[in-house]
């Protein structure tokens, strides 16, 4: 089941005091980004954020799953509808979480 662009919205105005939010529909689902990092995705209408140290140690009992078949576990956040609470989550998330990698451009090829 694909998400809601609804709920992605909303997940994405909870978490914007955190930094520049931004989503990317893929597959039927979303990623979603805070200052261009990737930091979890939204999956049949659930927000799943990357497992960090940070993370646990703000929220240790926070359940884990994958947000698809053949992903490592995330964090299954459940607590959308607090958003100070949400806000220093994702920030730690996104403060700890490395730039994601440049890809090399593959367009131009030498003949």
């Amino acid at each position: 089941m694909a998400s809601s662009l609804d709920f992605v919205t909303y997940v994405c105005d909870q978490i914007s005091d955190a930094g520049e939010i931004t989503y990317k529909k893929m597959f039927g689902e979303y990623t979603i980004y805070c200052n261009e990092k990737p930091i979890g995705v939204v999956c049949n209408n659930q927000f799943f954020v990357k497992k960090t140290k940070a993370g646990i140690d703000i929220y240790p009992e926070c359940e884990q799953a994958a947000p698809y078949n053949g992903a490592k576990a995330h964090f299954l956040i459940d607590h959308i509808d607090d958003r100070s609470f949400i806000t220093k989550f994702i920030l730690a998330t996104y403060q700890e979480l490395p730039l994601p990698k440049k890809k090399k451009n593959t367009s131009s090829k030498e003949v």
